[in-house]
């Protein structure tokens, strides 16, 4: 038996299954918190995802990039982070790739990923309205 993972799997909250499913090519927006002083308030990020590293949730990372004032930003987090508020999944992308760095090199209407048509959603908005 394995030790550490007993441990691990015992006194991990799993934040990271609360937060929905994405994907490489997913838009989401990430609020977290930032100290300033002894002060803490909420931002929010907002980017594509273009690649998730790690394989346990202790692990895991993603990368959001986003352009701002015409500079591309991006901006790694931990699954597992205290200071990640919520995940919110704003358009999910149809790409063919788990890691999509050839984002960086494209701009203007050459960095636009299409979107996939979502059956699950629509499905589960209309048994909601039911």
């Amino acid at each position: 038996m394995d030790y550490i993972k007993l441990v691990e799997e015992t006194f991990s909250e799993n934040k990271a299954a609360g937060y929905p499913r994405f994907k490489a090519g997913d838009t989401i927006t990430v609020t977290y918190k930032i100290k300033e002083g002894d002060k803490f308030r909420l931002q929010n990020f907002r980017g594509v995802v273009i690649q998730i590293c790690g394989a346990t949730p202790h692990v895991k990372t993603f990368t959001i990039r986003k352009i701002s004032n015409g500079i591309g930003v991006e901006r790694i987090f931990p699954f597992e982070s205290p200071a990640i508020e919520k995940i919110e999944l704003n358009k999910v992308g149809k790409v063919r790739r788990a890691r999509i760095f050839y984002l960086r090199n494209l701009a203007g209407k050459k960095a636009r990923i299409k979107e996939a048509k979502r059956t699950v959603a629509k499905e589960e908005t209309v048994a909601a309205a039911e």
